[in-house]
């Protein structure tokens, strides 16, 4: 009788099914259990979210700023073509009537300046392309960093270091090098319009 009476205590049958039960849940179920790892995952993966809404604008300003460039490219042709159609028939128009070619610098000088006009919104755009694409880098780079960290937490649930790991997080952002702004003018940009005007 007293071995039935043991068998039957409430104390020894929840000890003996709990044991069992805390080994053999999933990690996300500890997760869910624990308020520190559950905030912690939940604002990872909001964070994760911000970055991939980050991610498409940067590559949506990326694009918009290639499109503009080709047209930079595009003007700069059509204006030289037209230009140079422009010289050739206001010469040989002149020259059949016996005249010199007087004010021909006029279209020359109005064609070298538009020229260097668009030189240097080619090159801007080109280090805003440039610069952009650094961002981009650097959001992918981050998440995939918040992507493997998250993904660890989910495998290791109660077994994941919070202070180890959030810490190597912190490190790995803080190492990174911040991409400069791009400026409007530099030296490269007197040196460009010293070398056409000579």
């Amino acid at each position: 009788m007293a071995d039935d009476s043991n068998n039957n205590d409430p104390a020894t049958i929840n000890t003996s099914i709990m044991v069992p039960l805390s080994k053999s849940l999933h990690p996300l179920h500890e997760i869910a259990m624990t308020p520190t790892h559950k905030l912690l995952l939940k604002q990872w993966l909001k964070e994760e979210e911000l970055i991939l809404n980050r991610i498409a604008l940067k590559e949506t300003q990326i694009d918009s700023v290639r499109k503009e460039l080709t047209h930079l490219y595009c003007f700069f042709f059509l204006f030289h073509s037209i230009s140079l159609i422009l010289l050739f028939s206001s010469t040989s128009s002149s020259s059949s009537y016996g005249g010199s070619c007087n004010r021909s610098w006029v279209p020359s000088v109005c064609s070298l300046l538009c020229s260097l006009g668009l030189i240097w919104a080619v090159r801007y755009k080109t280090d805003t392309e440039s610069h952009l694409e650094k961002l981009l880098e650097r959001e992918k780079e981050d998440g995939k960093l918040l992507g493997k960290c998250v993904e660890e937490l989910k495998k290791k649930g109660l077994e994941f270091d919070l202070l180890k790991e959030v810490d190597a997080l912190r490190r790995a952002k803080s190492l990174r090098v911040e991409a400069k702004a791009v400026r409007k003018w530099s030296a490269r940009d007197f040196v460009t319009m010293i070398i056409l005007c000579d």
